[in-house]
């Protein structure tokens, strides 16, 4: 019994190496072989002749034992999936070679508990005959499996279950493995160290905070900017609408909008009725700043927005200067021909619309037909292809027909076929075996060879080691001189000695601090030209502002003059004349004043 558990052992360790992934089944006998040669040849032959019919019939076994794992041993560990393996092979293909007697000595030298369960599970006459004669039939053909696996196993029915029954009984007989009381874990405290107490702190001294100032009133007062602000935009306002009344009191002939047809006549000159008079606001008295005594400060931008600014209106003066002079006309023959352009574009657009609701019921009408149409086609399509169904219908049958005949000679040629199965098997196994004796003695010789081949690697391996420890011992100078005026020479592009290439590094560093300083050279310059247009705008502004101050400063004191000697003045002989020429044109007086009212309308709708 225990030579034969040893042998059931070694095979079982030799397959849990095999990997069918990586491994072939000749590689890996040839490799066991080897590692038997140590063994007895009577027990060399037995383990591999056991390890051949596992690998050989590898699909066989594990029906039988991943199906034992999922119905009756699913207590049973992985690690013993092999031991099943083997006593299933013994049972199938060696029973009848080894004999009953030989193989319980082998059953019994096995764990008892698992080889009851398994045999009871394989050789139980229901699972025999039922799902595991099919499972076989599946790889290999139903009458073969049937009179060389089933039927044999079948005859050995009895003796089997006698030995599962002294199995059993062994089982039973056993006895129970004592419990020893555990001790009981006791709990020990842990040795830990006292705390010592925490010393109480000093208190600290609360820090004084210094007296913050008051908020200034200021915050919750408007400023004063703001005030002097409104007041110069009540002033500019009152000098645009002065301005304004005396361009147009001194307008021009040409600036004057008429039909171009139309001549200028008396009659038309005394329809047009004054509408309302240009009325002047009366603003309180000011005090103006001069140039170098406003309390605002202006930044770079506010200059520049400033200086910007009366270039524009200068700019937009006299743009209006020239186009009076040009002779601007009224826009009433402009208009008349857009009112008659956007009646034209209304009439085509309801045209238009009448096309498209046209179009849009012709299109309806159009889809009925085509809607109907393609019902009609559909119906024809339908009919065609019922047609065509019945005769695939009819070819199907008469195909049925025909592979039904041809299945039936294929059945007899088989049975004939499988007849010469046998003695092609038998044939199959001799050449096998033959093939297996051969490649035993040839990896033999390999292993000689290879044995012989490594002993001479080892003999050159150990003449080397030795020349190279003999030039290690050999004295060598660790010092290296360096010359850093010697190119390295390894024909790289541009190489060049240390030494050049510290010289040409404070080179660059020199030329690079040059740059710099011209860089910033160019700076300083840019910024004083800045500075200094800044400063001409400056001065442009503060001349403008001055010009602004003295015409309001003359325009006052004239207010003022008037006001208090109205009936000192004595008629002169140009006002006189002028009187004269006004009651001779007097005609024209309506238009100038409905010119005047026009153009301060204009003016009150731009400010």
């Amino acid at each position: 019994m225990a030579y034969y558990g040893k042998c059931i052992e070694t095979v079982i360790e030799q397959l849990n190496k095999f990997k069918p992934e990586k491994d072939s089944p000749e590689q890996f006998l040839e490799a066991a072989s080897t590692v038997l040669q140590t063994l007895s040849p009577q027990k060399q032959a037995f383990i591999l002749e056991v390890l051949s019919g596992c690998l050989e019939y590898q699909k066989l076994l594990a029906v039988v034992v991943d199906a034992f794992y999922v119905r009756a041993g699913w207590l049973c560990p992985r690690a013993d999936y092999n031991l099943f393996e083997v006593i299933c092979y013994l049972a199938t293909f060696q029973l009848e070679e080894l004999g009953c007697q030989l193989f319980c000595d082998i059953v019994r030298a096995q764990p008892v508990d698992k080889m009851h369960k398994f045999l009871s599970f394989f050789f139980n006459p229901l699972n025999l005959c039922s799902w595991i004669k099919d499972e076989w039939s599946l790889i290999y053909e139903t009458a073969h499996v049937k009179e060389n696996w089933i039927d044999p196993l079948m005859r050995w029915q009895p003796e089997v279950q006698e030995l599962i029954h002294q199995l059993e009984e062994a089982m039973s007989n056993q006895p129970p493995l004592s419990k020893t009381k555990a001790k009981v874990t006791e709990p020990k405290e842990f040795n830990l160290t006292v705390r010592r107490p925490r010393a109480i702190p000093v208190p600290e001294p609360v820090p004084v905070v210094a007296k913050s100032k008051p908020i200034p009133r200021s915050t919750y007062q408007p400023p004063k900017e703001h005030q002097l602000l409104e007041m110069t935009k009540k002033v500019n306002r009152w000098k645009a609408e002065e301005r304004l009344l005396k361009a147009n009191i001194g307008e021009m002939r040409c600036a004057v909008p008429r039909s171009r047809g139309e001549p200028l006549t008396k009659a038309s000159k005394k329809k047009l009725p004054l509408r309302f008079m240009p009325r002047i606001l009366k603003t309180p008295k000011l005090t103006f700043y001069k140039p170098n005594e406003v309390p605002v400060k202006l930044n770079t931008a506010a200059i520049l927005r400033e200086g910007s600014l009366y270039q524009r209106q200068v700019e937009k003066e006299l743009q209006r200067v020239d186009k009076l002079v040009d002779g601007a006309g009224d826009f009433s023959e402009f208009l008349e021909w857009q009112k008659k352009m956007q009646a034209k574009d209304r009439e085509e657009e309801l045209t238009a619309g009448e096309c498209r609701r046209l179009q849009g019921k012709l299109s309806r009408e159009e889809a009925i037909l085509a809607r109907q149409h393609l019902t009609q086609e559909n119906k024809q399509k339908a009919d065609q292809k019922k047609e065509e169904t019945a005769e695939l219908m009819q070819q199907c049958a008469e195909r049925r027909l025909q592979e039904e005949r041809s299945m039936k000679e294929l059945v007899e040629q088989v049975t004939e076929v499988q007849k010469n199965v046998k003695l092609a098997q038998m044939k199959l196994l001799k050449g096998r075996r033959q093939i297996v004796q051969e490649v035993i003695d040839e990896s033999r010789e390999l292993l000689q060879r290879r044995a012989e081949a490594a002993k001479e690697e080892q003999k050159r391996r150990c003449e080397l080691i030795s020349q190279l420890r003999a030039l290690e011992t050999q004295p060598t100078r660790k010092g290296k001189l360096v010359d850093l005026t010697q190119i390295p020479g390894y024909g790289l592009e541009g190489e060049m000695s240390v030494v050049e290439l510290r010289e040409r590094l404070a080179l660059l560093k020199e030329t690079q601090r040059r740059e710099e300083e011209e860089k910033r050279d160019q700076i300083i310059q840019g910024k004083r030209a800045r500075s200094q247009e800044l400063q001409n705008v400056v001065e442009q502004i503060s001349l403008c502002r001055a010009a602004m101050g003295r015409s309001a400063a003359l325009r006052c004191e004239e207010k003022k003059a008037q006001s208090a000697a109205p009936g000192m003045r004595s008629p002169d002989a140009r006002v006189l004349a002028l009187q004269r020429k006004i009651e001779e044109r007097g005609g024209r007086a309506p238009q100038q004043a409905h010119r005047l009212a026009a153009g301060f309308g204009a003016a009150t709708r731009a400010l």
